[in-house]
């Protein structure tokens, strides 16, 4: 299973014409996130894991709460 940015990646590759300059960029930008993205997956199992998040959140309060998503 690919996680959503490695989806995206991978279309990039396959859609766009990886010789003009904006695709090369996007598609740099995507890589340097996947590690950003790894680590954020581990800790939310690790938060989930350890109970660190509370009981009280469904699993949509809890990425709310964490990722702060609303618009202001």
């Amino acid at each position: 299973m690919k996680t959503p940015m490695q989806e995206l990646l991978e279309w990039i590759r396959t859609t766009l014409p990886m010789d003009l300059e904006t695709p090369r960029m996007i598609e740099q930008k995507i890589e340097s996130m996947l590690e950003k993205e790894r680590e954020i997956i581990c800790n939310a199992f690790s938060d989930a894991r350890h109970g660190a998040v509370e009981s009280r959140w469904t699993a949509e309060e809890y990425f709310e709460e964490t990722f702060n998503t609303k618009e202001r």
